[in-house]
Parts: C-alpha cells; structure tokens; sequence
C-alpha cells in the first residue's frame, strides 16, 4: 500500500496544478530521497548487510521525520491531496517507525548480541514502550493524523500476531505490542476530534 500511495504522489507532483504549490514543491525532493535510501535499504537486506541496513533505514526515518515536520506545518488543499500527500506520507513514516525497531533488533541478534543478561522479553517491552511514546508525539505534533497513527499500529498489531504464534510465543511482547497500538491509536483519535471540535 505504501508503494502505491508513492506512485500516486509521483504522478499527483508531476501535475500541471502543483508546479507552484509550495508545499508540493518543499516535499518533492524530501521525498524523492527516501525513495532512493528505500531501495539501498531493501537491496543492502538482501545483500545480508544488516548493520549497514540499519544506518541505511535510520537515515530514512530521519528524511520522513523532515516530510512529516513540512506537510503538518499547512494543511492539504483538498481531500485528494489529503489523501495522495498526508495520508502516503503518514503510512510510510508509520512503516519506517516500526520497521526501524525490527531492523536494529535483527542486527543485534546477528551480531551476537545477549542483551547484557537481559531476557529477550525486557527488551523487547523498553522498546515497543519507546515506539509508543514516539507514537503518541507524533500523534500530538501531526494533529491528530490518522494514516500515520495506523500504519504503526498496523505494525504493532502484526508483532502482536507473530509473537503470540506458536514458533516465537512470548506472551509480554505479544501484550505489550497490543497496548502500545492501542495507545497510538487512541492519541491520534483524541487529539483529531479535540482539532475538528476546535476548528469547528
């Protein structure tokens, strides 16, 4: 879904009308770089060079992170662009968000790493709690922005599944992942209505 949102907002930027539109203009080259460290990420993951992907996918996260300050400062024209625009750019930082965690996590568990004697499952727990609070900022800063909200959901709902499966059963991720979305979610629920009923 994100691919396509992409394709659509490449061709939405090629538009006679957003020639002069300045938000377009001050988002096309952001965007056009994440395009390019996307594809080094997903080729330096099947290249198995995971601490290089890991550096690729944070440089990534920081190019949306840059869209996402841009596009929250107006807003979209139209329900078009609302959709083509926000709500692409809303999915794909969601995406990167939780993929950045699974990302690092599968470097360290390449490089050997014990967790300082830690379990697996504290781990895991400190960082779905840090997803949550960056969730619940983003939440905050974006005014409410549903796609976004729901693409780290979407990710979180997806751990929860995989940790409650049988093969990789770890029942405090599998919680944890759950309340974490729940929270992100319920965020950007409040604060979009508590804007609707403020501009209305």
């Amino acid at each position: 879904m994100v691919y396509t949102g992409l394709a659509a907002f490449t061709v939405w930027q090629w538009l006679p009308s957003q020639r002069t539109n300045p938000r377009q203009r001050s988002l096309g080259w952001i965007v056009a770089v994440s395009m390019i460290l996307n594809a080094a990420w997903i080729l330096s993951v099947q290249a198995g060079f995971l601490l290089v992907s890991v550096v690729v996918i944070l440089a990534l996260l920081v190019t949306l992170v840059l869209a996402f300050l841009r596009y929250s400062q107006s807003r979209a024209g139209s329900w078009v662009e609302a959709v083509v625009v926000d709500g692409t750019l809303g999915l794909y930082l969601g995406w990167t968000s939780v993929a950045v965690c699974a990302n690092i996590a599968a470097a360290l568990k390449a490089a050997g790493f014990e967790g300082f004697g830690l379990r697996p499952e504290i781990w895991s727990v400190g960082v779905l709690v840090v997803v949550a609070v960056v969730g619940i900022a983003l939440a905050i800063k974006g005014h409410g922005r549903l796609a976004l909200a729901a693409a780290i959901a979407w990710g979180l709902a997806w751990i929860t599944v995989g940790r409650s499966a049988d093969a990789s059963e770890s029942f405090p991720t599998a919680i944890a992942a759950a309340v974490a979305a729940a929270l992100v979610l319920g965020a950007a629920i409040t604060v979009r209505t508590r804007t609707v009923l403020e501009r209305r």
